[in-house]
Protein backbone atom coordinates (compact mmCIF):
# COMPACT_ATOMS: atom_id res chain seq x y z
CA UNK A 1 0.00 0.00 0.00
CA UNK A 2 1.81 3.03 -0.91
CA UNK A 3 2.21 5.64 1.92
CA UNK A 4 1.55 9.32 1.31
CA UNK A 5 2.02 12.58 2.52
CA UNK A 6 -0.35 15.36 1.55
CA UNK A 7 0.28 19.13 2.31
CA UNK A 8 -2.73 21.33 1.26
CA UNK A 9 -4.17 23.71 3.34
CA UNK A 10 -7.60 23.98 2.07
CA UNK A 11 -9.64 21.72 4.65
CA UNK A 12 -12.01 20.57 2.22
CA UNK A 13 -9.48 20.17 -0.81
CA UNK A 14 -7.18 18.24 1.72
CA UNK A 15 -9.80 16.20 3.11
CA UNK A 16 -11.90 15.44 -0.13
CA UNK A 17 -7.77 14.20 -1.75
CA UNK A 18 -7.61 12.03 1.73
CA UNK A 19 -10.83 10.17 0.82
CA UNK A 20 -10.30 9.78 -2.15
CA UNK A 21 -6.82 8.30 -2.27
CA UNK A 22 -7.66 6.51 0.88
CA UNK A 23 -10.76 4.59 -1.35
CA UNK A 24 -7.90 4.28 -4.28
CA UNK A 25 -5.65 2.12 -1.37
CA UNK A 26 -3.29 4.73 -0.73
CA UNK A 27 -2.32 5.09 3.33
CA UNK A 28 -2.35 8.84 3.64
CA UNK A 29 -1.37 11.37 6.40
CA UNK A 30 -1.76 15.09 6.10
CA UNK A 31 -0.58 18.43 6.53
CA UNK A 32 -2.12 21.93 6.22
CA UNK A 33 1.56 24.39 6.11
CA UNK A 34 4.83 23.53 4.91
CA UNK A 35 6.21 23.50 8.28
CA UNK A 36 3.83 20.87 9.43
CA UNK A 37 5.26 18.66 6.24
CA UNK A 38 8.64 19.09 6.73
CA UNK A 39 8.10 17.71 9.80
CA UNK A 40 5.85 14.50 9.02
CA UNK A 41 8.51 13.98 6.57
CA UNK A 42 11.05 13.90 9.37
CA UNK A 43 8.53 11.80 11.45
CA UNK A 44 7.88 9.09 9.03
CA UNK A 45 9.57 7.88 5.73
CA UNK A 46 6.54 9.01 3.03
CA UNK A 47 6.43 6.59 -0.77
CA UNK A 48 6.00 10.43 -2.34
CA UNK A 49 4.55 13.59 -1.35
CA UNK A 50 1.94 15.72 -2.74
CA UNK A 51 2.37 19.35 -1.81
CA UNK A 52 0.49 22.69 -2.78
CA UNK A 53 2.18 25.19 -4.64
CA UNK A 54 -0.26 27.78 -2.59
CA UNK A 55 1.07 27.46 1.59
CA UNK A 56 0.53 29.93 4.08
CA UNK A 57 4.14 30.60 5.41
CA UNK A 58 6.98 28.74 3.60
CA UNK A 59 5.25 28.14 -0.08
CA UNK A 60 5.44 24.87 -1.92
CA UNK A 61 8.19 26.04 -4.01
CA UNK A 62 10.31 26.21 -0.71
CA UNK A 63 8.86 23.24 0.92
CA UNK A 64 10.03 21.13 -2.36
CA UNK A 65 13.70 23.21 -2.63
CA UNK A 66 13.95 22.41 1.32
CA UNK A 67 13.24 18.53 0.39
CA UNK A 68 15.58 18.26 -2.21
CA UNK A 69 18.63 19.45 -0.01
CA UNK A 70 18.69 16.10 1.35
CA UNK A 71 15.81 13.63 0.31
CA UNK A 72 15.33 12.35 -3.32
CA UNK A 73 11.50 11.08 -2.88
CA UNK A 74 9.20 11.56 -5.57
CA UNK A 75 7.06 15.08 -5.29
CA UNK A 76 3.69 15.77 -7.34
CA UNK A 77 2.60 19.73 -6.70
CA UNK A 78 -1.06 20.86 -7.27
CA UNK A 79 -0.99 24.02 -8.69
CA UNK A 80 -4.74 26.59 -8.90
CA UNK A 81 -3.74 27.19 -12.27
CA UNK A 82 -1.50 26.24 -15.53
CA UNK A 83 0.24 29.51 -15.25
CA UNK A 84 4.07 29.17 -16.95
CA UNK A 85 5.46 30.77 -13.79
CA UNK A 86 4.56 28.52 -11.40
CA UNK A 87 5.23 25.08 -13.38
CA UNK A 88 8.14 25.96 -14.47
CA UNK A 89 9.33 27.59 -10.75
CA UNK A 90 8.40 24.24 -9.34
CA UNK A 91 9.76 21.89 -12.18
CA UNK A 92 13.14 23.60 -10.79
CA UNK A 93 12.44 23.46 -7.58
CA UNK A 94 12.92 19.44 -8.11
CA UNK A 95 8.97 18.28 -8.64
CA UNK A 96 8.25 15.03 -10.53
CA UNK A 97 4.61 16.31 -12.09
CA UNK A 98 2.56 18.65 -11.14
CA UNK A 99 -1.49 18.40 -11.30
CA UNK A 100 -3.58 21.58 -12.14
CA UNK A 101 -6.96 22.25 -9.54
CA UNK A 102 -9.56 21.54 -9.23
CA UNK A 103 -8.07 18.09 -8.75
CA UNK A 104 -10.13 14.69 -9.67
CA UNK A 105 -9.24 11.82 -7.32
CA UNK A 106 -8.70 9.62 -10.13
CA UNK A 107 -6.40 11.62 -12.38
CA UNK A 108 -4.56 12.24 -9.10
CA UNK A 109 -4.26 8.63 -8.35
CA UNK A 110 -3.04 7.75 -11.78
CA UNK A 111 -0.35 10.08 -11.64
CA UNK A 112 0.95 8.75 -8.37
CA UNK A 113 1.08 5.64 -9.75
CA UNK A 114 3.02 6.51 -12.41
CA UNK A 115 5.45 8.32 -10.19
CA UNK A 116 6.08 5.53 -8.10
CA UNK A 117 6.54 2.94 -11.03
CA UNK A 118 9.40 4.61 -12.17
CA UNK A 119 11.67 3.40 -9.10
CA UNK A 120 10.57 -0.20 -9.34
CA UNK A 121 13.49 -2.87 -10.67
CA UNK A 122 14.55 -3.57 -14.65
CA UNK A 123 15.85 -6.44 -16.25
CA UNK A 124 19.67 -7.28 -14.76
CA UNK A 125 21.83 -5.26 -17.54
CA UNK A 126 23.77 -2.42 -17.16
CA UNK A 127 24.85 0.68 -19.79
CA UNK A 128 28.51 2.22 -19.71
CA UNK A 129 28.87 5.56 -20.89
CA UNK A 130 32.11 7.04 -20.25
CA UNK A 131 32.36 7.30 -16.26
CA UNK A 132 28.80 6.58 -16.25
CA UNK A 133 27.72 3.06 -15.41
CA UNK A 134 23.81 2.24 -15.08
CA UNK A 135 23.00 -0.65 -13.06
CA UNK A 136 19.23 -1.42 -14.03
CA UNK A 137 18.81 -4.11 -11.93
CA UNK A 138 20.01 -2.45 -9.17
CA UNK A 139 18.57 0.90 -10.39
CA UNK A 140 21.85 2.49 -9.60
CA UNK A 141 24.10 5.05 -10.95
CA UNK A 142 27.37 5.81 -10.37
CA UNK A 143 30.15 8.35 -11.65
CA UNK A 144 33.88 7.82 -11.20
CA UNK A 145 32.65 4.88 -8.91
CA UNK A 146 30.81 7.08 -6.68
CA UNK A 147 26.63 6.63 -6.41
CA UNK A 148 24.64 9.17 -7.71
CA UNK A 149 21.41 10.74 -6.27
CA UNK A 150 18.78 10.53 -8.31
CA UNK A 151 14.88 11.14 -8.17
CA UNK A 152 12.94 8.30 -9.56
CA UNK A 153 11.45 10.48 -12.14
CA UNK A 154 15.42 11.40 -13.42
CA UNK A 155 16.46 7.64 -13.00
CA UNK A 156 14.16 6.51 -15.69
CA UNK A 157 14.98 9.47 -17.70
CA UNK A 158 17.99 8.05 -17.86
CA UNK A 159 17.30 4.30 -17.89
CA UNK A 160 14.99 5.29 -21.19
CA UNK A 161 17.58 7.39 -22.82
CA UNK A 162 20.34 4.25 -22.46
CA UNK A 163 17.84 2.08 -23.98
CA UNK A 164 18.68 3.81 -27.51
CA UNK A 165 22.13 5.41 -26.84
CA UNK A 166 23.12 7.65 -29.74
CA UNK A 167 19.35 7.70 -31.27
CA UNK A 168 16.99 10.63 -30.37
CA UNK A 169 13.70 10.69 -28.49
CA UNK A 170 11.71 13.55 -28.69
CA UNK A 171 10.11 15.32 -25.78
CA UNK A 172 6.65 13.75 -26.41
CA UNK A 173 8.37 10.45 -26.75
CA UNK A 174 9.84 10.86 -23.08
CA UNK A 175 6.35 11.95 -21.58
CA UNK A 176 4.86 8.70 -23.17
CA UNK A 177 7.42 6.36 -21.70
CA UNK A 178 8.44 8.08 -18.85
CA UNK A 179 5.69 10.42 -17.65
CA UNK A 180 3.04 8.57 -19.07
CA UNK A 181 1.47 11.26 -20.25
CA UNK A 182 -0.74 11.07 -23.55
CA UNK A 183 0.80 13.52 -26.35
CA UNK A 184 -1.17 16.35 -24.72
CA UNK A 185 1.20 16.18 -21.95
CA UNK A 186 3.81 19.26 -20.98
CA UNK A 187 7.00 19.13 -22.45
CA UNK A 188 8.20 21.42 -19.97
CA UNK A 189 8.47 18.38 -17.59
CA UNK A 190 11.17 16.35 -20.09
CA UNK A 191 13.46 20.12 -20.26
CA UNK A 192 13.60 20.36 -16.54
CA UNK A 193 14.56 17.36 -15.68
CA UNK A 194 16.74 17.01 -18.33
CA UNK A 195 18.48 20.35 -16.80
CA UNK A 196 18.46 18.68 -12.93
CA UNK A 197 20.18 15.72 -14.48
CA UNK A 198 22.72 16.88 -16.47
CA UNK A 199 24.01 19.07 -12.84
CA UNK A 200 24.17 15.44 -11.93
CA UNK A 201 25.99 13.53 -14.71
CA UNK A 202 27.75 16.07 -16.80
CA UNK A 203 30.63 17.16 -15.65
CA UNK A 204 30.52 20.76 -17.49
CA UNK A 205 26.39 20.56 -17.19
CA UNK A 206 26.27 24.02 -19.63
CA UNK A 207 28.42 22.18 -22.29
CA UNK A 208 26.95 18.70 -21.62
CA UNK A 209 28.91 15.32 -23.21
CA UNK A 210 26.62 12.60 -22.59
CA UNK A 211 22.79 13.98 -22.63
CA UNK A 212 22.71 16.02 -26.11
CA UNK A 213 19.99 18.74 -26.96
CA UNK A 214 18.66 17.60 -30.67
CA UNK A 215 17.66 20.98 -32.00
CA UNK A 216 13.85 20.80 -32.97
CA UNK A 217 13.71 16.86 -32.03
CA UNK A 218 14.24 16.38 -28.10
CA UNK A 219 17.70 14.74 -26.44
CA UNK A 220 19.95 11.73 -26.95
CA UNK A 221 22.43 9.87 -24.51
CA UNK A 222 26.20 9.49 -26.04
CA UNK A 223 29.38 8.51 -24.83
CA UNK A 224 31.98 11.30 -24.25
CA UNK A 225 33.85 11.53 -27.21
Amino acid sequence: MPFLLLIEDDDAIRTALELSLSRQGHRVVTAATGEDGLKLLREQRPDLIVLDVMLPGIDGFEVCRRIRRTDQLPIILLTARNDDIDVVVGLESGADDYVVKPVQGRVLDARIRAVLRRGERESSDSATFGSLVIDRSAMTVTKNGEDLQLTPTELRLLLELSRRPGQALSRQQLLRLVWEHDYLGDSRLVDACVQRLRAKVEDVPSSPTLIRTVRGVGYRLDSPQ
